[in-house]
């Protein structure tokens, strides 16, 4: 007996450590982290790599080391300057909730905040094979914001299939379904899209989806001169448009004598379209611009053509709407012919590349988007995005980059209304096919 006593008490002892590392919570990937800074939620990244109880990776991009023990969580994590944070927290059914010692290295005399998170495994793709979505719309937002609730989840080559309603909030049966002032369709959340990624969209289909559009008879102030001002006193009213989609063409549904006859080919276009901007500031609204996108008014946003926007929050969040049959360069009534329109999207990421702009590509342009208060600085601000995407795409010198600029540049007014001013660079494909560094297809 005294023998069996033995083994079974040697037998209790191995399995001792076995049992308390099967109770190891395991944290190996990538988190979610909701930071509660001051009643502003502030979403973070949490990398876990695991080696038994031991823990290392990065908390957006902060070094951290720590251990668990059971569900028990301490780590510190270390910035380049002085900054860190001191974590200690708990695993519960999945999520991990707690608190931290932040130290701001910017300023690290200040006394340390305390600050309570939560975080959540972020949804990976499935894995399945590319699908097709329909969705229809019940609600529409007027933020590109990161805390809009996502409408659907979608995986990486994904197409999603829906409507949009005009900048009035009207639909394509003339029922009003929001608040004026570019109520956008979605979020749409892409599963595994994470800040750093690039989210890839391409416009596979527009398509008229009522009758009429909307527009006014006035101009906006940066296309007017004093006297021009005068004579354009009192206007800015409503004039409705005639869509008569079988043609492919709008009328005026009352014109006056002058452009009696008139007529001109739509071209239907997406207006705004963009991802949920970084939530550490206020969410911009829809009528409004960024490295996020937005409203941006551009009128070869149509089929055909591809978006890269750089994510800033986990599943990017994408929304669109705003939807012109047709829309003259710089949108200088202050509006298009606004309209609903049925849009086909698909959807891609390219990980861990993030594009520092908006990049748009045509099926015959590369663009660059300069967006800012003024035309000067929206000039500015277009050729440097260019600048860098030729150098780190093409591989090309400053000087290799004044030449392409000096010989084949397009520069576009995009819009002017409102406080954005908006110029696109435009630089045809077929010149930059032959170059050594160029993309292969």
């Amino acid at each position: 007996m005294r023998g069996g006593i033995r083994v079974a008490a040697a037998a209790l002892a191995c399995a001792a450590p076995m049992a308390a590392q099967a109770q190891t919570a395991q944290l190996a990937g990538r988190w979610i982290v909701t930071v509660d800074y001051f009643g502003t939620p502030t979403i973070w990244t949490l990398d876990i790599k695991q080696d038994g109880n031991r823990i290392s990776g990065d908390l957006t991009g902060d070094v951290l080391t720590g251990t668990v023990k059971g569900s028990e969580i301490r780590f510190l994590a270390k910035d380049t300057v002085g900054g860190s944070e001191d974590v200690t927290a708990r695993l519960v059914n999945g999520r991990i909730a707690g608190e931290m010692i932040l130290v701001d290295g910017a300023e690290p005399a200040r006394t340390p905040h305390r600050l309570s998170f939560t975080a959540e495994r972020a949804p990976q793709p499935s894995g399945a094979a590319p699908r097709r979505h329909e969705f229809v719309p019940d609600r529409f937002h007027r933020q590109f914001s990161a805390f809009n609730p996502p409408v659907l989840h979608v995986n990486p080559g994904d197409t999603i299939h829906t409507t949009t309603i005009d900048a009035a909030g009207i639909d394509a049966q003339g029922v009003r379904r929001a608040a004026p002032g570019n109520p956008q369709t979605g979020p749409f959340y892409i599963d595994g899209a994470m800040p750093g990624d690039t989210l890839v969209v391409r416009i596979r289909r527009l398509r008229l989806n009522r009758d009429t559009a909307i527009s006014t008879n006035g101009m906006t102030e940066r296309g007017q001169d004093a006297r021009t001002a005068v004579r354009m006193a009192g206007l800015g009213k409503p004039v409705t448009w005639r869509l008569d989609r079988d043609k492919g063409i709008a009328t005026p549904e009352a014109p006056g004598d002058a452009l009696k006859g008139y007529w001109v080919p739509v071209r239907p276009m997406l207006g705004g379209i963009g991802v949920a901007a970084d939530p550490s500031s206020a969410a911009p609204g829809s009528g409004d611009v960024g490295r996020f996108g937005g409203n941006m008014d551009f009128n070869e946003m149509g089929e055909g053509t591809t978006v890269y926007f750089p994510v800033a929050v986990p599943g990017a969040l994408l929304y669109f709407g705003d939807g012109h049959a047709l829309q003259g360069d710089g949108e200088t009534t202050g509006d298009a012919l606004e309209t609903s329109m049925d849009v086909e999207v698909e959807v891609d990421l390219v990980r861990g590349k993030r594009a520092g702009q908006v990049r748009i590509e045509t099926p015959t342009h590369i663009v660059a988007i300069g967006l800012d208060g003024s035309l000067d600085a929206s000039f500015r601000s277009a050729s440097s995005s260019m600048f860098a995407w030729l150098a780190a795409d093409y591989g090309l010198a400053p000087a290799d980059i004044a030449q392409v600029f000096g010989t084949v540049a397009e520069y576009r007014v995009s819009a002017v209304p409102g406080r954005a001013a908006g110029i696109v660079l435009k630089i045809p494909k077929a010149r930059l096919a032959t170059l050594p560094g160029a993309p292969k297809p």
